[in-house]
């Protein structure tokens, strides 16, 4: 009897592992909540305080890419300073050409676009004429069901002109804010790595962080790179194409189809639709106006499907879900910029849960661990350790 009750009576190691357990997931529990609650009050906060956030993200972003090239210099014997301040000039030596290539034939065909807008009304008034007996039959069936037509009422709303006069100070602000921000992160890279790697407890715990830094700068910089020079090639064949099928200003053109093609899946949407307006809006027909728009839809369906995957491999495979996420995200607190920023901050947040670890949402709604990591198996390791040196 003894021996049995013995046997039946719960051991005090395995009472404290179950109770560590469900103390484990009671607190992953409060982590996953406030993280739910973080994801969605954040786009509040970075919203309003836009003026604030905007240029520090950009300055985190921009000091992840150009720091390789900070070291590269400074590897050649330039101070680091001097380093710093060259990286930070190369790129901002080529947005100002990007813009001055893609802005400048913009304002000569701004003069032509009453000319374009009316021709294209032309066009789709001739396919509104074709298709006249949907219009009628919409007629007929908002009179069996009672449909009336209110009033609309259309506030008058600034012109482009007021609204960039009133958006150039604070946009002026925000420019310099980032540069300068960005020239004392990369000038001050040194003496991160050397706090990281110095001035932490644990010699364990230095070489992680100092891995985990240096696997979101290499990674980030490398989808940079690579994808710049993809879209750079996928602009000079949509200039090439757009001058054999004489399309005006194909500079202009192929600077924002390699500037546009930084934004997955909007940026070619908006794109092609961009060359269908001003290719109907030009041509004589609707059907050679849709050309260009046809080529370049081919062009990307072979970029993003054959050559960037080949190109980038496995290791910059992202969930699509993820990017659509991301880019709807940014987009919504950030507009424009945040959609430009989406993967950079992607890729920067994947490579650091790989380090970290990566939370099993699914896994842990039925009980499994929030993390791979199983903590628990970690603790009977090292009582186990414990007991046999004890």
């Amino acid at each position: 009897m003894d021996e049995q009750g013995a046997n039946t009576t719960p051991r005090p190691a395995s009472r404290r592992m179950a109770f560590a357990a469900q103390e484990l997931r009671l607190i992953s529990a409060l982590v996953l909540l406030l993280g739910l609650g973080l994801f969605l009050a954040l786009p509040f906060v970075l919203s309003i305080g836009s003026v604030v956030f905007l240029p520090l993200v950009t300055a985190v972003v921009l000091t992840v890419i150009l720091s390789p090239l900070a070291d590269r210099l400074a590897g050649w014997g330039l101070p680091n300073v001097l380093a710093s301040l060259v990286a930070l000039a190369t790129f901002f030596a080529i947005v100002l050409l990007a813009l001055a290539l893609i802005l400048q034939p913009a304002v000569a065909l701004f003069d032509s676009l009453p000319e374009m807008t009316q021709r294209v009304g032309q066009r789709f008034a001739e396919l509104r004429d074709e298709f006249a007996w949907l219009a009628l039959a919409n007629d007929r069936l908002a009179e069996l069901t009672g449909g009336t037509q209110g009033n609309q009422v259309v506030l008058a709303s600034p012109s482009v002109l007021q609204q960039l006069a009133f958006a150039t100070p604070s946009v002026l602000l925000e420019v310099l804010l980032t540069f300068l921000m960005t020239f004392f992160m990369i000038e001050a890279r040194v003496r991160l790595r050397r706090h990281l790697l110095f001035d932490r407890a644990s010699f364990g715990t230095s070489i992680k962080a100092a891995r985990v830094m240096r696997e979101v700068q290499d990674r980030v910089a490398a989808y940079i790179l690579t994808v710049t020079w993809i879209n750079a090639g996928v602009g000079v064949i949509v200039a090439l194409g757009a001058w054999a099928l004489g399309v005006e200003a194909p500079v202009m053109w192929g600077g924002l189809a390699a500037l546009l093609n930084f934004v997955p899946y909007i940026g070619p949407l908006a794109m092609t639709l961009l060359l269908a307006l001003f290719g109907i809006g030009t041509a004589e027909t609707a059907i050679l106006g849709i050309v260009p728009a046809a080529a370049y839809l081919a062009l990307h369906t072979v970029e993003s499907n054959v050559v960037t995957p080949s190109i980038l491999g496995a290791r910059f495979t992202m969930n699509p879900v993820m990017i659509l996420i991301a880019l709807s995200y940014f987009s919504w607190i950030w507009g424009v910029f945040g959609a430009l920023l989406s993967v950079p901050i992607l890729l920067m947040l994947t490579a650091f849960f790989d380090h970290v670890g990566r939370p099993n949402l699914i896994g842990f709604i039925f009980g499994e661990p929030l993390f791979a990591t199983n903590l628990m198996a970690l603790g009977v390791e090292g009582e186990g350790q414990d007991a046999q040196q004890g």
